[in-house]
Parts: C-alpha cells; structure tokens; sequence
C-alpha cells in the first residue's frame, strides 16, 4: 500500500506544483498550504486551497491543516467580495463517490454573482425522510 501511495504522490499534480515543477498562479502561501488560481475556473477568480503534504482526501488531512485551509479560504472568499463577489461557494470531494477526481485534497474557493449561470443545485431530487430514519442517522453521526 506504501508503494502505492509514493506512486500516487509522484504522479501528483498539485504535489508537482508545490515542487514548483509546474508553474501555478499562486495567491498565498505559508508553512502548511498553498493557493492558487484553477487553470480551469468556472468562474473568474476561482482558486484552489491545497495541503502542501500529500493527503488524499479529507479522511487522511490532519485538522490543525484543515483549519488553516478553512483559515486561508476565508480570507480569499473577503478578498473577492472586495472584489466584486457577492457571495462564494466552498466546494470539496473527497473520494470517487463524492466525485474527487484530483486525489490531493483540495478546496474550491468560487466567487459567485447573481446571474452568473453557475449551479450547484444536485440534479437529484431530495429525499423524503421519516422521523425514525433522522433518529437512526442522528444516533450514527452524532458527535459528543
């Protein structure tokens, strides 16, 4: 599994950036994460929060980093108000499920303004939920 996971972390686009092996537009930097513009925004201003160590996803991210990426996402997400957002979209998957196609956690910070044709809206419908099923999922997600 080691092996594997070096492999993984060589192949890494946003590890060969954090090596600066390819160039990146980048917003901020410090001791434990890196931001940068998305070279495929869907917006103008979208930026990426990445860990500057190899995690994979939000299960293996040790909190002391997340916090700072939340941190650092909040000041981007300040500056583009300043900048003409009128509101931002925090967005993250972790795991094929959740659709991660980029296996190095990373944070979508996307400056938002009313009109700009951008939908997060699921294309599902939600789902009708009994009492009993709320109760079931509390007891299971819970945290004391």
């Amino acid at each position: 599994m080691e092996k594997l996971k070096n492999k993984n972390m060589k192949n890494c686009i946003f590890c060969k950036i954090i090596k600066e092996e390819i160039p990146c537009y980048k917003i901020y930097e410090d001791d434990l994460v890196l931001a940068f513009l998305d070279i495929n925004p869907i917006a103008r201003g979208h930026t990426l929060i990445i860990p500057k160590e190899h995690k994979e996803n939000i299960f293996e991210i040790d909190s002391i980093v997340l916090e700072r990426i939340v941190s650092v996402a909040k000041k981007i997400a300040e500056k583009m108000k300043i900048n003409g957002a009128e509101g931002v979209n925090l967005y993250h998957a972790s795991g094929l499920s959740a659709e991660q196609t980029v296996f190095h956690f990373h944070l979508h910070v996307i400056p938002r303004t009313k009109g700009d044709g951008i939908s997060f809206v699921s294309a599902g419908q939600a789902k009708a939920i009994e009492k009993t099923e709320f109760e079931e999922i509390l007891s299971k997600l819970k945290i004391d």
